[in-house]
C-alpha cells in the first residue's frame, strides 16, 4: 500500500513539473494599437531591461491584431502579453494566464476612453452621433471599442440603428479619420489621445472632446499560467520594481503597480451589457 502511495506521489510530481516551463527565450507581446516597427523601436529599452533582470533571451512581438495576439496567447506562442483589459478577458476565457501588473500613472493604475469628433460635422453632444458615422479601433479594443459603445448604449444610440460603425484597427487611426472628417465622431483611449495631440499628431482645433468615461484599471501585462514558480517570481519583480526610465517612456508611467483578475469585472460587465459574444474574437 505504502508502494502504491509513493508511486502516485511520484506520479504526481512528475506530472507538476512536466506542466511547468522555463524556456531561454521569452516572447513578449505589446499592443499593436500603432505602427508595429515603431511599437518595437520604443520598447527597446523593455528588452534589454527584461533580459538583464531575467537572465533571458527576450523576444518583443507585435501581432497584426487583438485577435491575433489572444490566439498566439492560446498557441503558446508567446509566454508574457501586454494585453488591453478587454482582449486579457477575452484571452482568460480561452487559455490559461493570468495578470500581475498594470501602469502606475500619477499615483492611479487607472485610465479613461475619450470620445472625440470632427470640428465641423455639427458635434456637440453625444446625441448629435446620431445619423453619423463612429469611428472605433479594432474590435477587441476596450478603450477604443467596447467602452466608447457603452457610452454610445448608455446615451441610446445603438450601431447600425441611430449611428454608422467603421473598425480601423487602431487608436491613432481613428484619431486621424476623425480629424481628416473621414468619420464625424470616434473612440479610443485618452492617454493614446493625448500623446498625439502632444506629438502635434492630432490637431485640438480640427478635433473636439466630446466625453471622458469612467475610469477602467489600467492595461494588464500577464503570462502564461505554466510558466516555471521562480521565472514567474523573477518576471513580476522586474516589472514591480522597475524605475528604469527607458522602460517607463514609452508607457508614459511611473511604474508599475500589482494587479489580479479580479481587476477587470467592470469589464465583464459592460461585455454583459454589449451582449458580446467572445467566439467571436
Amino acid at each position: 500500500m505504502k508502494s502504491l502511495l509513493l508511486l502516485v506521489l511520484l506520479a504526481c510530481a512528475t506530472l507538476h513539473a512536466a506542466e511547468t516551463i522555463d524556456p531561454d527565450l521569452l516572447r513578449v507581446a505589446l499592443l499593436p494599437d500603432e505602427n508595429p516597427a515603431t511599437i518595437i523601436k520604443n520598447n527597446q529599452g523593455l528588452k534589454d531591461y527584461l533580459e538583464k533582470k531575467t537572465g533571458k533571451q527576450i523576444e518583443l512581438v507585435v501581432t497584426t491584431d487583438y485577435s491575433s495576439m489572444i490566439e498566439a496567447m492560446r498557441n503558446n506562442r508567446i509566454e508574457v502579453a501586454y494585453f488591453g483589459p478587454l482582449s486579457y478577458v477575452l484571452a482568460h476565457s480561452k487559455c490559461a494566464i493570468e495578470p500581475f501588473a498594470t501602469l502606475l500613472k500619477d499615483g492611479k493604475n487607472t485610465y479613461q476612453s475619450v470620445l472625440i469628433a470632427h470640428v465641423g460635422a455639427g458635434i456637440t453632444t453625444i446625441a448629435d452621433i446620431k445619423g453619423k458615422v463612429f469611428a472605433y479601433g479594432d474590435k477587441a479594443s476596450t478603450s477604443s471599442h467596447l467602452i466608447p459603445k457603452s457610452v454610445l448604449v448608455t446615451n441610446n444610440l445603438e450601431a447600425g440603428r441611430d449611428y454608422e460603425e467603421q473598425f480601423l484597427g487602431s487608436h491613432d487611426a481613428v484619431a486621424m479619420a476623425v480629424q481628416n472628417g473621414h468619420a464625424q465622431a470616434g473612440g479610443l483611449s485618452k492617454p493614446i489621445y493625448d500623446s498625439l495631440v502632444e506629438r502635434k499628431l492630432i490637431d485640438p482645433a480640427k478635433v473636439t472632446v466630446l466625453a471622458l468615461s469612467k475610469e477602467f484599471t489600467n492595461y494588464p501585462w500577464t503570462m502564461q499560467s505554466n510558466l516555471a514558480p521562480a521565472l514567474k517570481t523573477r518576471i513580476i519583480d522586474a516589472f514591480l520594481t522597475c524605475k528604469d526610465p527607458a522602460v517607463l517612456k514609452p508607457f508614459k508611467c511611473e511604474g508599475f503597480a500589482p494587479v489580479t483578475n479580479d481587476d477587470y469585472r467592470p469589464i465583464r460587465d459592460i461585455i454583459g451589457l454589449l451582449k458580446v459574444d467572445p467566439s467571436k474574437f
